[in-house]
């Protein structure tokens, strides 16, 4: 059984999982504030080197690893999508528990969120095509990107603008709210991917020895750039911490969300989406509990 084979899937859980996107997005814009915005703007080296990881290092190592290895091409544009991707929603708490600067990573999961509304259909059409092995399928999937930025602005771009409305209109409601949804709706994800592979285990079991060395190589990848990014730009230890699990942590999620609405018989490239969402926290929350036992307080 081969990465094509069909993934068990229905109309009710992809509204599902846009909801759970939606809502994760919305409770994590509730405390944004336009000052974090503006901080970008007036200290702008870590969420530039952040941004530069994420949406050009990422998404050009990736299209080059998967080339250069060969990687099936379903497999391969499955990882190009992940690192298309903005950072996942996750971040922001792993960076706390992790002592890193909260203030950094909030503001690059609102300015990537935002900047994912272009950049991640434009990636994932340029990069899968500069991939010859990849470039025949890319095509023959008949890429809409028109059609993902209006799913992008739905589940992400929309639900941040309102949830900062809403936190700024209802502070107290947007203290109380915060976390629980935080935690809520990270639960519901978990739950969703669960029950996607225990329909597909027998689709997954086929393919997890190739598609889990993948994944964890494509995410120590990640978390190695964004390092390697704040390392360069010389960032102190707080701020280097955020852009690494901001690059580390990719919207998968988002991945899934893309897959199942425009390409639901591209099984081999949702199974690398549905690995990387439960990947991605497992690795994220191993950095961050290690860097926590290093004492003092987390960064504002």
């Amino acid at each position: 059984m081969g990465p094509d084979t069909p993934i068990h899937f229905n109309a009710g859980s992809l509204v599902v999982l846009n909801a759970i996107l939606a809502l994760m997005m919305f409770g994590v814009s509730l405390t944004l504030r336009g000052e974090d915005f503006r901080r970008v703007v007036r200290t702008p080296a870590a969420p530039i080197a952040g941004l530069l990881a994420q949406f050009l290092l990422l998404p050009a190592a990736t299209c080059l690893l998967t080339w250069v290895f060969d990687v099936p091409p379903e497999l391969a544009l499955g990882m190009m999508l992940v690192a298309a991707c903005p950072g996942g929603t996750f971040s922001n708490v792993m960076t706390w528990l992790g002592r890193g600067s909260v203030a950094v990573s909030v503001s690059m999961t609102a300015v990537s969120s935002l900047a994912a509304t272009v950049l991640t259909p434009f990636n994932f059409a340029l990069y899968g095509w500069l991939n010859p092995n990849t470039r025949a399928l890319v095509t023959d999937i008949a890429l809409a990107p028109g059609n993902i930025v209006l799913l992008v602005v739905l589940v992400l771009a929309l639900p941040l603008l309102v949830g900062m409305f809403v936190g700024r209109r209802y502070p107290g409601f947007a203290e109380r709210a915060q976390k629980p949804m935080r935690w809520a709706t990270l639960a519901v994800l978990f739950g969703f991917v669960a029950i996607a592979f225990a329909n597909n285990m027998d689709v997954f079991l086929a393919n997890a020895d190739r598609i889990l060395a993948l994944v964890v190589g494509q995410n120590a990848l990640a978390l190695g750039l964004g390092a390697l990014a704040g390392v360069i730009i010389g960032l102190n230890r707080a701020d280097r911490r955020a852009v690494t699990l901001e690059v580390g942590i990719q919207n998968s999620g988002l991945g899934l969300s893309i897959l199942f609405t425009f390409f639901p018989q591209a099984s081999g490239m949702i199974l690398i989406a549905a690995l990387w969402g439960v990947w991605h926290l497992i690795s994220g929350l191993t950095l961050a509990l290690i860097w926590s036992r290093g004492g003092g307080r987390p960064a504002p």
